[in-house]
């Protein structure tokens, strides 16, 4: 993926680090590989700025895998023959940074970006070694597709979700591309504007470096500082000075 001269230069003038840091694009298309996805067109200059600074990236299309339906960690407990979500919600926790790239069908994310934020609310309930809950101190965003409207729909639906499981949203951390309304070329087809379209550029360029900047410093600081949101805590009776008046 080539960068524009806006986004190169924003890579050469960087005075951060972010070595060290993994990113995890989770691309939700409704097509298999290795048909053409516009969503991972989209996701690709995401993925190469991260790169540029150091970032490890690994990018995962859902729809190659059998993700059974439900909202529990294993699936193959509960009825169903297969479930390779254990085995994608790993990786999802080695990352620091999560986007998911849905594109817009009917005004909405897809069937697959839906089924995706099914499961990892279904792991939402496990605890890290603070206490929290398993998302504190990674970073989410979104990004979109589509040839009719939605991205900010889809985006406050997404970027919701992330945070109330509770992945850390920095500023304007959504981007997406739509074409003319109705029939008519996506983002990497021929003619379509898609890749120059400086719109998106710019708001996918904002989105990845505010990832990256908040990622860094959740890493930095060892995560969203842990009292007053430790379910642990709750859980054996601390109220971290929750008022409790006597009504007796």
């Amino acid at each position: 993926m080539t960068l524009t001269e806006h986004q190169a230069q924003y890579d050469s003038q960087s005075t951060w680090d972010f070595t060290g840091l993994t990113a995890m694009f989770m691309n939700t298309t409704l097509k298999k590989s290795p048909e053409t996805s516009n969503t991972r067109g989209l996701m690709d200059i995401s993925a190469e700025i991260m790169r540029k600074q150091g970032v490890e990236v690994e990018f995962i299309r859902a729809v190659d895998h059998e993700i059974a339906k439900g909202v529990w960690p294993d699936m193959t407990e509960h009825g169903w023959e297969r479930d390779d979500w254990p085995d994608i919600f790993e990786k999802v926790m080695e990352a620091d940074i999560l986007v998911l790239g849905t594109p817009i069908w009917l005004g909405e994310k897809s069937s697959v970006c839906t089924l995706v934020i099914e499961r990892l609310y279904g792991n939402s309930h496990i605890l890290n070694e603070e206490g929290q809950y398993a998302y504190y101190g990674k970073v989410g965003g979104c990004l979109v597709t589509g040839n009719e409207d939605g991205i900010k729909h889809c985006s406050m639906n997404i970027l919701y979700s992330l945070q109330h499981l509770g992945y850390s949203i920095p500023p304007q951390a959504d981007a997406g591309w739509i074409g003319e309304a109705g029939p008519g070329p996506s983002y990497l087809d021929e003619g379509s504007g898609g890749p120059a379209n400086d719109f998106t550029n710019r708001n996918t360029t904002f989105m990845t470096w505010n990832l990256l900047h908040l990622a860094r410093i959740l890493q930095d600081e060892g995560g969203i500082p842990a009292h007053g949101n430790q379910r642990s805590g709750w859980d054996a009776g601390c109220r971290y000075d929750f008022p409790n008046p006597d009504y007796r």
